[in-house]
């Protein structure tokens, strides 16, 4: 038996997200008494599959097959239906990401399974088996009991630190058979030298509060010299400031950096449903009652085309630029 958990490769290297997953499990592991196990998919180097033994993996499991080279929900969620039933795995943990959502619920059903989905800490309780997650956009929290002999859970990103635990994980690659994809894939266009927001450590976003798209400058100068992410509201994708793909809330990306700079949003319920998981919240507004300060650990009242240009300045000053 062991906790098993999906690792998410990108063209065959792991993220942050994948070790905050194995940490995760690890922990998981040592609670119910067994081992950790990861599965990936796809060509993965041996050296790259080690680097999951660093966060306390003790097998990982790599599968192959011309059919797995692009996301199939169904055929992936048969791949890991396999190995849980031959590792006799009773919890399996995944991302609470596009790709968590599209697999854990067929999951779910394929395994008659409770799903406990955006968790966002350890099991508070064995017996019975009790997960914490945020609800009603992070406004509640909620303890959901998982009754069923088989759990599966979806981790929040950035909601549990990586933690190194070095074992010399056991890898094995594999090839199984899982038949041809239900839908026929004829090309993938992927967003190239520009960081992506679901990637993003950090993300500097604008609002309204920035008045035109002529005063982006600053905020996107700010993003570059942190190396963040640029994101924007609804309204202002819908204006046609800011392409869609930067449209974060709700009805947008949902992400959850380490650093969420909001300047000049108000902070709608909707955009904070897309943003609540966000370790830090920095809020620059010029109305002081504006509901974003709420939300926020730390804020600055003000007009942000003042306080941007300063921000930039001083961070400059620290890195020396």
């Amino acid at each position: 038996m062991s906790v098993l958990v999906y690792t998410e490769n990108w063209e065959g290297k792991f993220k942050k997200l994948s070790f905050e997953l194995v940490s995760y499990a690890c922990k998981v592991a040592e609670m119910t008494g067994t081992t950790t196990t990861a599965v990936t998919i796809g060509e993965v180097s041996d050296e790259e599959l080690k680097q999951l033994g660093k966060y306390g993996a003790d097998k990982v499991i790599c599968v192959k097959n011309e059919n797995l080279k692009t996301l199939d929900g169904q055929l992936y969620t048969n791949v890991i239906a396999q190995i849980a039933q031959t590792e006799g795995s009773k919890v399996i943990v995944i991302a609470n990401n596009n790709s968590g959502k599209a697999i854990a619920p067929r999951l779910s059903v394929k395994m008659k399974a409770a799903l406990g989905s955006g968790v966002s800490q350890l099991p508070l309780s064995l017996s019975p088996f009790t997960v914490f997650k945020r609800s009603f956009s992070g406004g509640a929290f909620a303890h959901v009991v998982l009754k069923t002999d088989t759990k599966i859970i979806t981790l929040t990103q950035n909601s549990f630190d990586i933690v190194e635990n070095s074992k010399d994980a056991k890898i094995e690659k594999i090839d199984l058979q899982v038949g041809a994809p239900k839908i026929a894939i004829k090309d993938v266009q992927k967003q190239t030298g520009k960081l992506l927001l679901t990637d993003a450590e950090i993300v500097v976003s604008g609002g309204r509060g920035m008045k035109s798209p002529d005063n982006w400058g600053p905020l996107v100068e700010l993003a570059e010299l942190l190396g963040a992410a640029t994101a924007c509201s609804r309204p202002v994708s819908d204006e046609g400031w800011r392409p869609h793909e930067e449209h974060t809330g709700q009805t947008g990306k949902i992400i959850a950096p380490n650093l969420y700079i909001a300047v000049g949003i108000s902070g709608a319920t909707q955009h904070i449903a897309g943003v609540s998981g966000s370790k830090y919240i920095v809020a620059i507004n010029n109305d002081k009652s504006a509901p974003i300060f709420e939300v926020a650990q730390y804020g600055i009242v003000g007009d942000a085309q003042k306080v941007l240009p300063k921000l930039v300045e001083a961070v400059k000053e620290v890195k020396g630029k």
